[in-house]
């Protein structure tokens, strides 16, 4: 039967790639990739922006219907070809267009990468910053603090080396292999920096006056919510879940036939959700505390926390705490990245799994310079010509808008449709488990995940309100 069918036209040549040794091992890397800097910055200042609670309520609602999905999606396609984004499509859908969507999963994510390690980087040197002391002054101000992370942004030569110090990081753990590298460092990160993120919010929520922060926090009004705000709550769920990318259909070609897919994906999504509103907590609390607005915007870490930290008992010890955890939670991110590249070298191109992790690190290293330069240390850079934007800026609006977006979408029409939600059905019950919901995924996924996505990307293009 048609079965049979695609499991010969799976390539035997993968045994070799690599395989999870664990369900938790697989379900704490997903989450890894999923918990970066989008859940502990990003996450954050948005949800200050746009109104607190009401923004965290729509957050939610997106990933359950929009999220999980997807993320069910990419995980059967991976799984069913044992192959990269690339090959994945190419199998499912031969003498089409549809590899398409999976090289652009591999462009997005070796993009993402370069300039995501730019600013993974900054956590590295405010955290090297807040042990030396720096933020200890009790007189410390936000001017201060401001004029510190400027002339820090600015400085080239800092820049490009954090860059290439965490590139380096992440290509150790990439170069050890999907089991022995990529699961063993989750089994330790993961953990950690649950650990650090709960030691850290209860101080942030036994802080004095931390009460008005939790009510802007958990008390919706949703009179603040605009179209904008619900359109950020998509790009964040995305982002956030490294959706449409491709490392999901990556991760999802290590898993057994055993393990189940709708299950660990829900695993993922919770994981990733608990995360990111725990960030919240630890961070809305502090700020309220100190009498500071919470809609800061991007410079909400970096310049708005480091004028909290002299004000608490051991703040030196809190702010080297979160630091750590950023950086952490980014480069159990990064790791994904950098897997979609070196997956694909390894089944396109037939390279070894070492040296397409150093020519992919390499390739992210180079890119990445224009983007560890484009504030204030080169002026093409800063503001590129015709553009108006910096180079980070515009990578950003590209691949971490664009790129995702449309890599959801077409995720979407292609199990709901092209590969079709029987096949996708199919393969998660493999693992003989069942296929929990499989009425409400199908509906979400053809209907729903669509129109939701397509209708903010129209919103995002005519008004240019990028996430």
């Amino acid at each position: 039967g048609i079965e049979k069918l695609m499991e010969d036209k799976v390539p035997q040549t993968t045994i070799d790639r690599g395989n999870w040794g664990s369900r938790i091992g697989f379900i704490l890397a997903a989450a890894g990739s999923a918990v970066g800097l989008g859940n502990i910055w990003r996450f954050p200042y948005v949800t200050g922006q746009n109104g607190g609670a009401a923004f965290v309520i729509i957050y939610i609602i997106f990933v359950v219907a929009i999220g999980l999905p997807v993320m069910i999606s990419e995980f059967s396609v991976g799984r069913r070809t044992r192959l990269n984004p690339v090959g994945a499509f190419r199998l499912l859908a031969p003498k089409s267009g549809w590899f398409i969507l999976g090289m652009l999963g591999v462009i997005t994510g070796i993009g993402i990468l370069s300039y995501y390690s730019v600013i993974a980087g900054w956590t590295c040197g405010y955290f090297i910053k807040t042990v030396w002391g720096q933020f200890s002054s009790t007189t410390f101000t936000s001017a201060q603090s401001e004029q510190i992370f400027t002339q820090f942004v600015s400085n080239p030569l800092s820049n490009i080396v954090y860059l290439f110090l965490f590139l380096l990081m992440t290509l150790l753990v990439v170069i050890g292999g999907v089991s022995s590298g990529i699961e063993r460092s989750v089994k330790v990160m993961m953990p950690l920096l649950v650990l650090l993120l709960l030691i850290l919010t209860l101080r942030s929520v036994t802080l004095p006056g931390a009460e008005e922060g939790l009510r802007f926090y958990l008390k919706p009004d949703f009179s603040k919510l605009t179209p904008n705000a619900i359109a950020l709550a998509l790009g964040q769920a995305l982002f956030s879940l490294s959706l449409g990318m491709g490392a999901m259909i990556t991760y999802g070609s290590y898993l057994s036939k055993n393990d189940e897919i709708v299950s660990s994906a829900a695993w993922v999504c919770l994981f990733d959700t608990l995360v990111a509103v725990l960030a919240g907590f630890l961070v809305f609390p502090a700020l309220f505390a100190m009498g500071l607005d919470p809609a800061s915007g991007p410079g909400l870490v970096f310049v708005v926390l480091p004028t909290i930290f002299p004000h608490m008992a051991f703040g030196n010890i809190f702010g080297a705490g979160f630091f750590l955890l950023l950086a952490l939670a980014a480069l159990t991110s990064t790791i994904s990245l950098l897997e979609v590249a070196v997956a694909y070298m390894v089944d396109e191109k037939k390279w070894r799994r070492v040296p397409a992790a150093i020519l992919m690190s390499a390739f992210a290293f180079i890119l990445g310079i224009p983007s560890a330069l484009s504030f204030g240390g080169i002026g093409l850079f800063t503001k590129l010509p015709g553009v108006g934007l910096g180079f980070l800026d515009l990578m950003n609006i590209l691949l971490g808008n664009y790129s995702l977006t449309i890599g959801a979408f077409f995720i979407s029409i292609f199990a709901g449709y092209k590969w079709g939600i029987h096949a996708v059905r199919s393969e998660a019950e493999n693992s003989g488990k069942g296929f929990p919901f499989f009425r409400s995924w199908s509906f979400l996924i053809r209907f729903i995940c669509p129109v939701a996505i397509f209708v903010i990307f129209a919103y995002i293009l005519i008004t240019r309100n990028y996430f």
